[in-house]
């Protein structure tokens, strides 16, 4: 029987994975299946003649017949709802890329300082009352700049386990950058900083436009492209690095560089969004359970699971009350109960 004939009649292998081709085209179903509703919900409410008018509107070059249907979708929702579909995808792929290379499934990807330097980064120009697009940019840089002590501390320990070092540089790298954001807190305005520095520590999309999206695609262009070109070098980062350097890999140098792509992407993310706990943690597993541990496979269905979770995450965080509530907050509902059950399904 051929490998292909073996892969077809493997009863491990879901009965929906069975076509591969098959299978991506029903989650791309199911993610503008998704997209297409949570375009018509929200505060304003859209029909779907009113949404199908506008699309044809802008696909013919013609006069909308309804002006705020058409800043609503186009100013405000559109841009939200694509960011919310790239910012999913990139946690859930940063973190199948950091559970596989640290071959530890409780591995997220702010194990290593990312969300805590962009947290403080953040707390900073929030404290000095900058722009929007200042918050942004010092939280990228600080993210990066966590990320990279944690790697220079790694440098320097040598005599240990390396994967076993970063892990607890971040955990130390994290704290101490935890304790400057309680700092920066204490000393915020209680009345203007300090409810800005908490609701960004809660993660939302409402910053989002169109040049921020388009800025947010391009860092992620840049951060998952090669990622997925190297995905295949994930499933031979999950053995031990004796087996891994018998078959000719450089793990210290994909190591690096896995990392410099996950912490780019991560880091480009958090700083438009604020904390989105839970998703890069819970939607690997979920697209695990589905295909397996295979990277090549894991990699492509944990963006597609993680950019339409967070899109009905979002969705609900716009409809389900009358004020907006944080996306950290629907994603924690969510995230911590599935948590539980893993972990008692696994005892």
């Amino acid at each position: 029987m051929t490998q292909t004939n073996a892969q077809q009649h493997d009863p491990k292998r879901p009965f929906f994975y069975r076509s591969p081709v098959g299978f991506y085209l029903s989650l791309t179903g199911v993610l503008v299946g998704v997209l297409l509703v949570a375009l018509n919900l929200g505060q304003f409410p859209v029909s779907p003649s009113q949404l199908w008018d506008s699309l044809v509107a802008h696909a013919t070059q013609t006069e909308p017949t309804n002006a705020n249907v058409e800043t609503v979708l186009w100013s405000i929702r559109i841009p939200r709802l694509f960011a919310a579909v790239l910012v999913g995808a990139a946690l859930s792929a940063a973190g199948a890329t950091y559970q596989g290379m640290f071959r530890n499934p409780l591995v997220s990807p702010d194990i290593l300082g990312v969300s805590a330097g962009a947290g403080l980064g953040a707390s900073l120009a929030f404290f000095f009352d900058l722009p929007m697009v200042y918050v942004q940019s010092f939280a990228f840089i600080g993210g990066l700049g966590a990320v990279s002590m944690v790697a220079l501390l790694g440098t320097r320990a040598r005599r240990h386990d390396p994967v076993l070092v970063l892990v607890l540089a971040g955990i130390a790298v994290g704290s101490l950058l935890g304790a400057g954001i309680s700092l920066v807190k204490i000393l915020a305005d209680p009345f203007t900083q300090l409810p800005s520095i908490t609701f960004w520590f809660l993660g939302s999309l409402t910053a989002i436009d169109w040049e921020a999206l388009g800025l947010m695609a391009g860092i992620l262009l840049v951060g998952m492209t090669p990622l997925f070109l190297l995905r295949w070098r994930l499933n031979l980062l999950t053995l031990d690095d004796d087996e891994a350097k018998s078959l000719g890999v450089p793990i210290r140098l994909t190591r690096a560089i896995l990392i410099l792509l996950t912490t780019l992407t991560t880091a480009g993310v958090v700083s438009m969004t604020g904390i989105i706990g839970w998703v890069g943690l819970l939607v690997p597993h979920m697209a695990r359970m589905i295909v397996g541990a295979n990277f090549v496979v894991l990699l492509p269905t944990s963006c597609f699971l993680g950019g339409t979770f967070l899109l009905v995450a979002d969705t609900m965080a716009r409809t389900l009350a009358p004020i907006e509530l944080p996306l950290g907050i629907i994603t924690a509902t969510f995230g911590a109960p599935f948590f539980l059950y893993l972990l008692l399904k696994k005892v």
